[in-house]
């Protein structure tokens, strides 16, 4: 029997015979296993957001506990994900969870897993089996920050299917419409053309540069002007001693024309 058949789907409706627990249903996730996971999870974060920046459609988290119990009980059927996307919904940030039953039955369309020592064969097989035959989550993927594996899978036909790279070795995500892949050992996003998408702060900087450049071409073309009417009056110079020195001679220049 698989997972899926033994745990039954949570429907997009609310049954309102069932009584909703009591409290809140905050996050209980275990801390990072190390910096490397923390500081992956807030670039893959910052760099969706600032992305995405103009959406208001999509909710992305690190770390945060999903709620998943077909009885619709904090207390069985929880997973948390290292990061995870749910598309159309909002982006509320004050969620303390993500509770299925309260969230109209969505469940992520793309889940990152940051393998560590103690996670990675949970990642590799569990989680992979529940994201597949439970979450139904479209697109997949898992990466170490210590040893750079990088695998991601797409659901076909209910199935995970291993998903091929392309020449740069990069992962397409069709859930978020951009590649995901290395760059300088870490896990970034792509645009479809190849261009890295930067964080806020990379952007700012870019910005920045740009600016800069557009001034050093003002300065430049202001000093090609400058040059330019240097050598203009270099020559009215020129052409004034010249004209002096033949009258000197006895000879008018002007007469000559």
């Amino acid at each position: 029997m698989t997972i899926a058949e033994s745990l039954p789907l949570v429907e997009s409706h609310v049954n309102p015979e069932i009584i909703f627990p009591e409290g809140e249903f905050w996050s209980d996730e275990p801390p990072w296993e190390s910096n490397l996971h923390l500081q992956q999870i807030i670039l893959l974060i910052q760099c969706l957001e600032w992305w995405w920046r103009e959406r208001e459609d999509y909710f992305a988290a690190g770390n945060l506990t999903i709620y998943y119990s077909p009885n619709q009980k904090k207390s069985e059927f929880f997973r948390g994900p290292d990061f995870f996307v749910v598309l159309g919904t909002n982006p509320n940030p004050n969620r303390r969870s993500w509770v299925i039953w309260r969230e109209e039955g969505k469940y992520p369309n793309l889940i990152v897993e940051i393998l560590s020592d103690s996670t990675a064969k949970v990642d590799r097989e569990e989680k992979k089996q529940i994201y597949q035959d439970i979450f139904r989550t479209p697109d997949y993927f898992w990466f170490d920050p210590e040893s750079l594996e990088f695998e991601g899978f797409t659901l076909i036909s209910g199935q995970y299917q291993p998903i091929t790279p392309n020449a740069q070795g990069r992962l397409w995500s069709q859930q978020l419409g951009l590649y995901l892949g290395l760059s300088a050992n870490k896990l970034r996003y792509f645009t479809s053309e190849g261009e890295l998408v930067p964080t806020p702060a990379e952007a700012a900087q870019q910005a920045e540069n740009r600016v800069l450049e557009a001034e050093n071409r003002a300065v430049e073309a202001e000093n090609r002007v400058l040059e330019a009417e240097n050598q203009v009056e270099q020559e009215k110079q020129k052409a004034a001693k010249l004209a002096a020195k033949l009258r000197e001679l006895g000879i008018d220049a002007e007469e000559n024309l």
